[in-house]
């Protein structure tokens, strides 16, 4: 702390849309003049996955999180909630600006616990010359569609439970929304792994072992996959680069037109560990982050994805990434947050690895819900917040 300025160390994601942004802005920081130093570290969303979140909190000031660490951070008691830091209108802002609810799934035990910088949910990615028409916007078209085009699932890490859990959204059944104690239901757990198996049948191999990100550079620089119906939206693969073809995205399928496009929130917020020395100025450089300025300006410009909804309808932000934001808006206004309970990481890990067993092996699905329904119960302890 030298001069006694803060120097805070903070933790993101290692991809341009999660580093560049916080890297850039941490960089134009005078501390003499702004009154804070800060250096971000990154490493990979699997090593996010790998590494207890109570001990990441111990090791930085600021940690880039996504929601379903909530309630192992809050048991850790690693994290500072929003409202110790902000005042109850200044919360209340953000949640009426920011799309969809990317505040709000922050929220557990009647508190905020990070702040909404990045906005992501599930959405169709797919290649425009290699797609016969306009993309489709059920689920029956994309299945209609395998048999002319090759679509891709995402299976890998989290994501065979992430697109479970969508398409249940899709046909009417949040998981354990309605019923905190069950999963989900058989008959709509039943229908969400006959669609998958279906589509994983005929999903070229070469994608069974790559993350979102992965997929989306293959799609853009190989032509063996044309749609992806159920993929975390990466703004930056809008772009042709050198060799490569641009991406375009659409909202997420619907079981029926007009439907709730199912989705599974993704994004980060940004928390304040209880290591940190919180400063005034510290807070006012997290509001700037926050700002509509820094979320239609700064942020996109320096290939971050922000989460107020006056962003996604921007125009010139729209325009500079291929109508990204405002063609999967709407998914996003509809997505579905996932559980947060203590152990909801461990039960994303097991479930995703028993669905992707089960698709490759033509297990019975029924028996498939009986043990998924399993693992969440073993997860969690009754009445707890889901």
């Amino acid at each position: 702390m030298p001069n006694g300025v803060p120097h805070y160390r903070a933790l993101t994601w290692d991809h341009p849309r999660g580093y560049n942004a916080l890297a850039a802005a941490a960089g134009a920081l005078d501390p003499a003049r702004d009154g804070l130093a800060l250096s971000w570290d990154r490493h990979s969303l699997e090593d996010f996955e790998k590494h207890p979140i109570a001990e990441l909190c111990r090791r930085y000031d600021l940690i880039v999180l996504d929601h379903p660490h909530v309630g192992d951070a809050v048991a850790g008691q690693g994290l500072v909630p929003l409202e110790a830091l902000f005042g109850v209108d200044e919360i209340a802002a953000w949640g009426r600006d920011v799309i969809g609810p990317c505040l709000s799934s922050y929220r557990y035990a009647g508190r905020h616990w990070a702040l909404p910088l990045d906005a992501a949910t599930q959405v169709m990615a797919y290649r425009p010359d290699l797609v016969d028409g306009p993309p489709p916007t059920t689920w029956e078209e994309v299945a209609a569609l395998s048999g002319r085009r090759p679509v891709a699932l995402s299976l890998a890490g989290p994501h065979a439970a992430l697109s479970f859990q969508s398409i249940c959204v899709a046909l009417g059944e949040p998981p354990a929304e309605a019923d905190p104690e069950c999963f989900v239901g058989r008959a709509t757990g039943m229908a969400a792994l006959d669609l998958m198996a279906r589509l994983a049948a005929a999903s070229p191999a070469a994608l069974a072992d790559l993350n979102p990100i992965g997929i989306l550079a293959r799609m853009a620089a190989v032509d063996d996959v044309a749609l992806c119906p159920l993929i975390y939206g990466y703004v930056n693969y809008t772009r042709a680069e050198a060799g490569c073809h641009p991406l375009r995205y659409a909202d997420a399928p619907r079981q029926a037109p007009g439907g709730r496009p199912g989705s599974t929130l993704g994004g980060t917020g940004i928390g304040i560990t209880t290591r940190a020395q919180i400063t005034p100025a510290l807070l006012d450089h997290l509001r700037w982050l926050m700002s509509a300025g820094a979320q239609a300006g700064f942020i996109p410009d320096h290939d971050g994805q922000p989460s107020l909804r006056s962003a996604w309808g921007d125009a010139r932000v729209n325009d500079q990434w291929g109508g990204f934001y405002r063609d999967t808006a709407a998914t996003l206004e509809a997505a579905f947050v996932r559980p947060r309970h203590p152990g909801a990481i461990p039960f994303q890990t097991a479930a995703s690895a028993l669905i992707r067993a089960a698709l490759a092996d033509g297990r019975s699905h029924g028996a498939v819900i009986d043990d998924l329904q399993s693992l969440y119960a073993a997860s969690r302890q009754p009445g707890m917040e889901r």
